[in-house]
C-alpha cells in the first residue's frame, strides 16, 4: 500500500522555520522524482520545489528560491522542506507528492501539512 505521511507544518512567525518531512513507502522510493506543492484556497495548486529521485536533480519556484531547500534521504525513504525566512504569503496546504515518468505514469500524494505564517 502506497503512503505518502507529511509531517511538521504549524503556526510560525514571519521570518521563521519549518522543517516539513514527507515518509514515503510501498513504492521505489529511490526511482520517483519527489515534489512539495502548495495550495491555498481558491487557487491552483502550485509546485514548491522538486528532487529527482536518481541524479538528485533539484529545481525551485522562484518564489521560494535562497529560502527553501528540499532533500531527500533514500535510506529513510524521506523527503524533506527546510523553509526559512517565512512569510506570510508562504501560508498553504503543503503536499508531498511522489512520480514516476515511466509507462504507466505513477504518482501518489499525501493528505498535506497545514503550514501558517502569522505574527
Amino acid at each position: 500500500q502506497v503512503q505518502l505521511v507529511e509531517s511538521g507544518g504549524g503556526l510560525v512567525q514571519p521570518g521563521g522555520s519549518l522543517r516539513l518531512s514527507c515518509a514515503a513507502s510501498g513504492f521505489a522510493f529511490s526511482m520517483y522524482t519527489m515534489r512539495w506543492y502548495r495550495q491555498t484556497p481558491g487557487k491552483e495548486r502550485e509546485l514548491v520545489a522538486a528532487i529527482t529521485g536518481v541524479t538528485g536533480r533539484i529545481n525551485y519556484a522562484d518564489s521560494v528560491k535562497g529560502r527553501f531547500t528540499i532533500s531527500r534521504d533514500n535510506a529513510k525513504k524521506t523527503v524533506y522542506l527546510q523553509m526559512n525566512s517565512l512569510k506570510f504569503e508562504d501560508t498553504a496546504v503543503y503536499y508531498c507528492n511522489a512520480v514516476n515518468l515511466g509507462v504507466p505514469i505513477q504518482n501518489y500524494w499525501g493528505q498535506g501539512t497545514q503550514v501558517t505564517v502569522s505574527s
